[in-house]
């Protein structure tokens, strides 16, 4: 039975180099070689991997749709494991081709299409530099949201003397509702009123 299938393919930029249809065909090939029909395929980008593969650090994405027999679909993936040039790749069965990818591919076909050389394996793009501190926080003018019901009162800014609340930590504040918890049950496990000294 012949199905669908979007296929995403990382392609050895030394062919895409030599020459983009020559790196398209890897994929085409193999496809058309089991039988199967192509239905779009064009470069999708050229990226920097996040770990090398065969010794490559860059790679060219090719994103292709195709129709093939389930039984077929195998043999040609052993075709693509064998191909030096073909670095990884992931094919998913698809229900449809989104419309939008029969217009890139038309437009890759035509005279007007070149594909950008891909950089050298080397070359790593620009980063943008973290944001300072100062720009994560909010501003002085804003006030701070109102505590709510049972949270404890935020110390007063001044001097910097202040009372410390018992309860400094979540499992000290834990500790006391525990014991006064202890404090409140009898043996039954009913609520009595706690005495006061």
């Amino acid at each position: 039975m012949t199905k669908l299938y979007e296929g995403m393919y990382l392609v050895d930029n030394d062919v895409v180099r030599e020459d983009w249809n020559k790196a398209k065909a890897l994929v085409t090939g193999a496809v058309e070689k089991h039988g199967g029909k192509v239905v779009t395929a064009r470069r999708w980008d050229e990226r920097r991997l996040t770990y090398k593969i065969a010794g490559r650090r860059r790679a060219t994405y090719l994103l292709a749709y195709f129709e093939i027999d389930e039984g077929a679909l195998p043999a040609m993936t052993r075709d693509l494991e064998l191909n030096e040039h073909v670095l990884r790749y992931l094919q998913l069965a698809v229900e449809k081709v989104p419309e939008t990818e029969f217009e890139l591919s038309e437009a890759e076909t035509s005279a007007e299409f070149s594909v950008p050389e891909p950089p050298g394996d080397d070359y790593v793009e620009e980063e943008t530099a973290p944001q300072p501190e100062e720009a994560a926080r909010p501003p002085a003018s804003e006030e701070a949201p109102a505590a709510a019901e049972g949270d404890p009162a935020p110390a007063p800014e001044g001097d910097g003397a202040s009372e410390t609340p018992e309860a400094e930590t979540p499992q000290a504040e834990a500790a006391e509702t525990e014991a006064a918890e202890t404090e409140t049950e009898n043996t039954e496990g009913e609520p009595v009123a706690a005495q006061e000294d």
